[in-house]
């Protein structure tokens, strides 16, 4: 599991000993080893060797499918195998910059999926080091430490990071010998990121200045989308943000996560991320739109599909079950009904595979992984459990340790658990960063 949030900083830690690039508690802006002037892609598809991508996809396949120890020790070799054969033919005069950079995205994914965040962090700083890389893959690398910043709970790291992304690739901006579409796709990419950064961060406003209707065209990347539908979704803007919530789900089923820079990503950004992640927020929006039956088989559509990926016992998939259990507690409002015995269940089932420590280890609450969205579960549990004369003191102290251990800070948790009528502000799940937006 991805406990490392706790530690001094992942970032920083990774980076004393490695590039220093400052990203933790010693930032220092003049330290980022971000190239100022970035070499781009061919616009036909990715500067990389056919062979090496056929391995990727290997390698990545091989992973996922057997999810066992062996088989990611087996993945990364192959991987590191195409690593090395890259660096001989850049020493004999070949051009494998491309070829390299994508093989370091595709051990990053693979070290994200096993729970080596620290590892992840270090290939993706590889390719942002003092590079040679494109600024396709500097964008999707940037763009990747920012999701895993923003899982972790570093979201300062996160703004740092989506600062220096959107300044790069508007340097490119009118570059001559740039190819206008592609730089287009990149700056609705970094624009995109900055914006959910902002909003994770608190600062709506500010985000709302990243989204403009040019993220809309068809050139922009399913996460492009799907950011600025959370975005629309979390200012109340429902009916926008369905729309784009749809066009996102569609652009990702028909992207390949190595194929051409619309298809490039890494880590929680891969398009099977972003299409778990879009689909749940499409449930979540039914929910709030009080369509509860398309909810409930979205939701469940987005559940199996996690399952899949994941597996069954994987924190995220109690992220979706969190989801689900709110659904039904604000279908149940809605209706004056009650499904107090499956809420209690989704809610049990969430806390134990986001491993939630005890309640009487409120001190303990900083180190949680996926903390919000403890805190979350544990909150709708709590509301369950506090109408129950018998249970009431056990709810009392389950909604004591969520509130203290609660970190959003756009929203309070009461205010995520207010579904009424007259609420104002909407909350929305990120699968794919494990946060409450």
């Amino acid at each position: 599991m991805l406990r490392v949030a706790h530690k001094v900083g992942v970032f920083g830690t990774v980076i004393a000993g490695k590039i220093p690039l400052g990203l933790g508690l010693k930032f220092e802006k003049s330290l980022l080893p971000f190239s100022p002037v970035a070499r781009l892609h061919h616009t036909n598809g990715l500067d990389a060797d056919p062979v090496a991508i056929q391995m990727i996809k290997y390698a990545l396949g091989l992973a996922r499918s057997q999810k066992s120890d062996d088989s990611y020790a087996q993945s990364f070799l192959v991987l590191e195998q195409c690593l090395s054969s890259a660096k001989v033919r850049e020493e004999g005069g070949e051009n494998s910059e491309g070829t390299q950079g994508t093989v370091l995205l595709a051990m990053s994914t693979l070290l994200y999926e096993r729970g080596d965040i620290n590892e992840a962090v270090e290939k993706l700083q590889g390719i942002l080091g003092p590079s040679k890389s494109s600024l396709s893959l500097q964008v999707v690398a940037m763009e990747a430490l920012i999701g895993l910043s923003l899982e972790i709970g570093q979201d300062v790291t996160s703004l740092l990071v989506a600062e220096r992304c959107t300044e790069l690739v508007k340097t490119s901006l009118g570059d001559g010998g740039v190819d206008n579409s592609e730089i287009d796709i990149l700056h609705h990419q970094a624009k995109s990121i900055r914006g959910l950064a902002e909003l994770v961060n608190g600062n709506t406003e500010k985000g709302q200045m990243f989204y403009d209707n040019s993220l809309e065209d068809t050139s922009s990347t399913g996460n492009a989308l799907l950011n600025q539908a959370e975005f629309l979704h979390a200012t109340g803007n429902l009916a926008s943000a369905k729309d784009l919530y749809m066009k996102s789900i569609q652009r990702m089923q028909k992207s390949e996560e190595i194929v051409d820079h619309s298809g490039l990503s890494a880590c929680n950004m891969i398009p099977i991320e972003g299409l778990l992640g879009a689909t749940c927020a499409l449930g979540q929006l039914e929910a709030h739109s009080g369509n509860f039956q398309d909810a409930e088989e979205t939701l469940t559509k987005a559940l199996t599909e996690a399952e899949k990926h994941f597996g069954s016992h994987h924190p995220k998939v109690g992220v979706i079950l969190t989801c689900i259990a709110l659904m039904f507690r604000h279908k149940a409002m809605m209706e004056r009904s009650s499904s107090i015995l499956i809420q209690e269940g989704l809610y049990r089932k969430a806390i134990e595979l986001l491993k939630a420590p005890s309640l009487e280890a409120e001190d303990e609450a900083s180190k949680v992984d996926r903390r919000d969205m403890v805190a979350l579960a544990r909150g709708g549990y709590a509301e369950i459990l506090t109408v129950q004369q018998n249970r009431k003191e056990e709810g009392q102290r389950m909604k004591s340790w969520a509130e203290h251990a609660w970190t959003n800070r756009r929203l309070s948790l009461a205010e995520v658990l207010d579904i009424s009528e007259n609420s104002t502000k909407v909350a929305v799940v990120d699968t794919r960063i494990s946060r409450v937006l």
